[in-house]
């Protein structure tokens, strides 16, 4: 009878336990009023294939950043490939609810998780669902910045953190990242943490005067307003301006100045559109900024791939400056590689099977991630074979093939020159003359067709790759072209600019173009829905904007006197292609291109934000060729 009472109470006790976790598992019945709101779904069910872990990590102050660290299920032993971005780490890695990560994080992503890497984005400071206060391209500590908080510190901070509390790690990390995290990634170099073994910025943002997305050569770009103002908002979370639908030459152009613009739509106390409207001029506050400049008086210890895009339409500027200002620098001490992609802006990371109008042979963008990136990747942080990496890889647009060469620029300058008859040749004209045309703000030259929508991708993705015959025959643009070429010209570089004209005005912008003219004959006709007819296309291969008050320095604006020839000296972007026999070489000059960059009202202002109506007066421009004012491009060309 004791025997069997134990049994009885053993049994009531697991019958009582039993029923408490029930008790405790089960959830409360619900009502028709139960609210019908859940704290938390998890998206990563037991079956994915992958692990996800959210970390707010610290900085040396305090402020903790928001960190999302994906990988494969049985990672062990592997490098770190880190991106800080200020366009939410959270929404980049939820583009699609799978439980198959290659599904789950950006396409580029797939072929280094396959590999066994261990992938990470962060939200930077003060943006997202990170903490501490956002600074748009915060400058490094020094003269413009008394906190000793950077981005270089953050991603010191980021990547100590994580060779120290992420165990699958191998203690060696990279980082990549495309525009601003372009920018981010250049600033991780600088005083770089020691497990930071490699780099790949990509259309870096690095001087935002010079080229790059605010300024170039002092011409104001318009959509750098609406950045600023959606960055500026719920910590990066903001909406755009209200200004609706239609077309953005007519709604510039009635706006008045850039300014006006400005004020009309209450932006003008945005902190970032304060900056830009109160420094129209290269003073020390872009100078300053300028990383190309910081990078050039330190030393590169990082082994660093600068990829840009060719037809990249935000920010061609700034990987090769840094190519520049770092490849001959007496402090490298780590190899360093410009790479330029057939791409637009941040392509390398997407389909690169074609742009616009063109089509290239095969996906370029996922060739150059296989044959490239991810080699380079492998043998610095996986102890994978040298690659032997070379000083630049480019592709040859036109002929479409990769080069690989020992450095940048490969070409030698040659001039081309305008010539009489709207001709170019390579024969400078003796005779001294020159060719006219007036330009009158109140009917600027747009830079695509319209109706405009600048925030149409679209539209804005591929502009620089637009047919220019939508704009050669109108009477303000000089359009200039060559004979049928009878054997190939192959352009390794950036084509340098010597423009020498006059203006009857007190001010003017010059924009130049460097032209592929293709055979007016096609093998294969347009078909509805497909790629138009090349037949006769006029394939912009470099377009650049110069601002004349900065023709005696970038820091030192003035009136330009009415009638006096001026020599303005600039570059366009660089290239690799190749002019095929049949094709024309063109160039195209005119004093705007809107409303892409604000009207220059052509009277001098001190401050072009501040150009009242009366300002702007029409101006007649005058290009000389020949003699001593003979105007040139000079082309990077291959021997």
């Amino acid at each position: 009878m004791k025997r069997r009472g134990l049994q009885c109470a053993g049994w009531l006790l697991a019958t009582l336990a039993t029923a408490s976790v029930y008790a405790a598992t089960t959830p409360a019945p619900v009502t028709p009023m139960t609210p019908d709101v859940i704290e938390h779904y998890d998206q990563v069910r037991p079956t994915a294939d992958f692990i996800k872990r959210v970390e707010m990590i610290p900085m040396r102050d305090g402020v903790r950043l928001y960190t999302v660290i994906f990988m494969k299920k049985g990672t062990k032993n592997a490098p770190i490939l880190l991106s800080r971005t200020p366009y939410d780490a959270k929404g980049s890695t939820e583009r699609v609810a799978s439980q198959k990560l290659t599904e789950v994080l950006p396409a580029m992503d797939a072929p280094f998780v396959d590999d066994g890497y261990i992938r990470v984005y962060q939200d930077i400071r003060g943006l997202h669902h990170s903490e501490g206060t956002w600074v748009m391209n915060r400058p490094l500590a020094g003269p413009l910045n008394d906190t000793g908080i950077d981005e270089s510190t953050d991603a010191y901070d980021t990547i100590d953190w994580l060779v120290k509390h992420v165990p699958e790690s191998n203690g060696k990390v990279g980082v990549i990242g495309s525009s601003y995290l372009g920018f981010t990634t250049l600033m991780a170099e600088i005083n770089p943490h020691p497990a930071l073994k490699a780099a790949a910025p990509q259309s870096p943002m690095v001087d935002g005067w010079r080229g790059d997305d605010w300024f170039h050569n002092g011409a104001f770009r318009v959509g750098g307003f609406d950045f600023a103002v959606g960055m500026s908002q719920n910590k990066g979370h903001g909406g755009s301006i209200p200004h609706g639908v239609g077309d953005d030459y007519s709604l510039y152009l009635n706006a008045g100045s850039a300014g006006d613009y400005a004020r009309e739509w209450g932006i003008e106390d945005v902190p970032f559109v304060r900056k830009l409207m109160e420094n129209p001029a290269y003073t020390p506050f872009w100078s300053l900024q300028a990383v190309d400049q910081w990078m050039a008086k330190r030393p590169l210890t990082v082994p660093t791939m600068l990829i840009v895009g060719q037809w990249d339409q935000e920010d061609s500027y700034g990987g090769p400056a840094v190519y520049k200002a770092v490849v001959d620098s007496k402090l490298r001490k780590a190899p360093v590689t410009l790479v330029i992609g057939p791409w637009r802006h941040s392509g390398v990371n997407h389909y690169g099977y074609d742009l616009g109008a063109l089509t290239f042979t095969g996906d370029t963008a996922a060739e150059f991630r296989t044959r490239y990136l991810k080699p380079f990747f492998d043998h610095y942080l996986k102890g994978g074979a040298d690659p032997h990496t070379p000083g630049a890889i480019t592709y040859a647009t036109g002929a479409n093939h990769w080069d690989e060469s020992p450095r940048w620029p490969v070409g030698k300058p040659t001039p081309l020159y305008l010539t009489a008859d709207h001709r170019v040749s390579f024969d400078k004209p003796a005779a001294a003359a020159h060719d006219d045309y007036v330009s009158d703000p109140a009917k600027p030259v747009p830079f695509i067709p319209r109706p405009i929508n600048m925030g149409d991708p679209f539209q804005w993705k591929p502009w620089l790759v637009h047919d220019q015959r939508f704009v050669s025959d109108r009477p303000d643009v000089l359009a200039y072209e060559g004979q049928p070429l009878t054997q190939p010209v192959h352009i390794m570089g950036a084509p340098a600019v010597e423009l020498h004209a006059a203006t009857s005005g007190s001010d003017s912008d010059w924009v130049v173009k460097l032209i592929d003219i293709y055979p007016n004959t096609s093998p294969e006709p347009a078909r509805e829905g497909s790629k138009p007819s090349m037949a006769g296309f006029e394939l912009p291969i470099g377009i650049e904007i110069f601002r004349g008050r900065y023709v005696h320095g970038f820091d030192k604006p003035q009136a330009l006197t009415p009638g006096k020839v001026e020599t303005y000296r600039f570059a366009l972007p660089n290239v690799d292609h190749v002019f095929l026999p049949g094709h024309r070489i063109g160039v195209q000059i005119q004093s705007s291109l809107f409303p892409l960059y604000d009207r220059n009202p052509q009277t001098y202002v001190s401050n072009i934000f501040n150009a009242r109506p009366a300002d702007y007066q029409p101006a007649t421009q005058s290009v000389y060729r020949g003699g001593d004012e003979a105007t040139r491009v000079m082309l990077p060309i291959v021997q």
